[in-house]
C-alpha cells in the first residue's frame, strides 16, 4: 500500500485578470523522493511551488500537507498562526542567491534567525547547530563571522541551504537554485543538494528548466507547458522516453552538466 504523499496539489489554478498563469495543476509529492518541476521560463512551475507555500494565493485548488506524524492540513485554508507552524516543516530555498540574502547580517545572525522567529532552541545549543549547519553544507566555522558580499555566489546559496535546514524541515523546495551560477558551481551545489538528500532523507521539490538536472537529481519529473501539466513519470520514463515533443525540446535545449 501506498504512503499518503507529504504534499498533494490537487486541481491548483492561478488566474490574474484573464490570463491563468497556472491552469487545474495536480500533483504528488512522497515522502523521501525527490520530485521534478520541469519547464521554460513563463511555464508556471514557479508560481505553483509558491502557491504550495502559500507565499501567493491560489485563485482556487487545495494543497493538503501530511506531516511526519500523519496529520493532514489544507495549506490553502491554513490560518497566519498555522502557516507559521508549517514554515518549520517547509523551506524553499530560491534562485537568485544573493537577493535571499539581507546584506546587513552576517552567516551567524543569517543562521540563527530561524531559531529567533520561531523561539526554538536547538537541543545541543545555537552555536553548536550553526557550526553543524555549516560543516553540513561545506562551509568553514570562519564563515560564521563573515557576511554575504564576502562570498561567491556558490557559497551564497550554501549559506541560503544551510538556513533552510536550520529547523530541519521535512520538505525542502529548490527554485531554480543554481540557474544563477557557473556550470561549474551549479554541478557543486546539486551534488551538494543528492549528498544531504541521501544522508537525512530529505523530501525535494526541485523546479527547473534544465532536463539534465532533472535526469541527474530527481526520481519523478512533472512536465509543465503554459501552465499545464503535459508528461509526468519516473525519470527514465520521462527523460528516456519522453512522449511529447515539448519534453523532447527541453531534453535537447540544455547542455549537459559536469556531475558525477
Amino acid at each position: 500500500m501506498q504512503p499518503s504523499p507529504i504534499i498533494e496539489a490537487r486541481n491548483l489554478v492561478k488566474q490574474y485578470g484573464a490570463a491563468r498563469v497556472v491552469d487545474d495543476i495536480s500533483l504528488q509529492l512522497f515522502r523521501g523522493e525527490t520530485l521534478g518541476l520541469v519547464g521554460e521560463s513563463g511555464s508556471g512551475k514557479s508560481t505553483v511551488a509558491r502557491m504550495i507555500l502559500r507565499l501567493i494565493e491560489p485563485t482556487s485548488g487545495s494543497v493538503i500537507f501530511t506531516d511526519s506524524n500523519g496529520v493532514q492540513q489544507n495549506i490553502v485554508a491554513m490560518k497566519t498562526r498555522e502557516l507559521r507552524r508549517l514554515r518549520r516543516k517547509i523551506s524553499i530555498v530560491f534562485q537568485d542567491p544573493y537577493a535571499a540574502l539581507n546584506p546587513r547580517l552576517s552567516v551567524q545572525q543569517i543562521l540563527a534567525e530561524p531559531f529567533a522567529i520561531h523561539k526554538e532552541q536547538p537541543s545541543e545549543g545555537l552555536q553548536a547547530r550553526l557550526l553543524s549547519l555549516l560543516e553540513e553544507v561545506g562551509l568553514p566555522e570562519s564563515a560564521l563571522t563573515r557576511y554575504p558580499h564576502e562570498f561567491s555566489g556558490g557559497q551564497r546559496q550554501r549559506v541560503n541551504i544551510a538556513r533552510a535546514l536550520a529547523l530541519r524541515p521535512e520538505l525542502l523546495v529548490l527554485d531554480e537554485p543554481v540557474s544563477a551560477l557557473d556550470v561549474s558551481v551549479a554541478a557543486q551545489v546539486i551534488n551538494l543538494l543528492r549528498d544531504l538528500q541521501t544522508r537525512y532523507g530529505l523530501t525535494l521539490l526541485f523546479i527547473s528548466h534544465s532536463m539534465p538536472l532533472v535526469r541527474y537529481l530527481c526520481q519523478r519529473v512533472v512536465v509543465m507547458q503554459r501552465g499545464r501539466v503535459v508528461e509526468t513519470g519516473t525519470w527514465s520514463e520521462v527523460c528516456e522516453s519522453p512522449k511529447e515533443a515539448y519534453t523532447q525540446q527541453l531534453l535537447a535545449a540544455t547542455p549537459e552538466l559536469p556531475l558525477s
